[in-house]
């Protein structure tokens, strides 16, 4: 006679159901779970800062006007940069100092005011 193995509360070894079934799966359509399962593979934020710096040419590209959304993309872009590297709080000045150049330098020749946009905001 055989001895089955107790079974464990929740989900057991192996299991895939919570990745079809669960939390997620109402709101994340088949695509979506897809990318939602390759992602939570993925260590590091990397890929997010990558794709960050698209999204942002992009957005210089197509919507250059759009000082807000260039500006909440861009302090973005410096908080993961920041986390990524861990930077010390000289290197962060230095770092919004850059992203404030690069931001003159394509909105002052397109004819863009940029005045209050970089601030003072730490």
């Amino acid at each position: 006679m055989r001895k089955e193995a107790k079974r464990k509360r929740g989900g057991q070894e192996g299991n895939q159901n919570a990745r079809t079934h669960g939390f997620y799966s109402k709101v994340l359509d088949e695509a979506e779970l897809m990318d939602f399962e390759l992602a939570s593979g993925v260590n590091g934020i990397d890929d997010e800062i990558a794709l960050l710096r698209v999204k942002i040419k992009s957005i210089l590209g197509k919507d250059p006007e759009n000082i807000k959304l260039i500006m909440q993309a861009t302090s973005t872009l410096a908080g993961l940069v920041r986390t990524s590297y861990d930077l010390t709080k000289e290197q962060r000045k230095g770092l919004k100092e850059a992203i404030g150049n690069v931001l003159r330098d394509v909105a002052l020749p397109l004819g863009i005011s940029i005045g209050t946009a970089i601030g003072k905001k730490s």
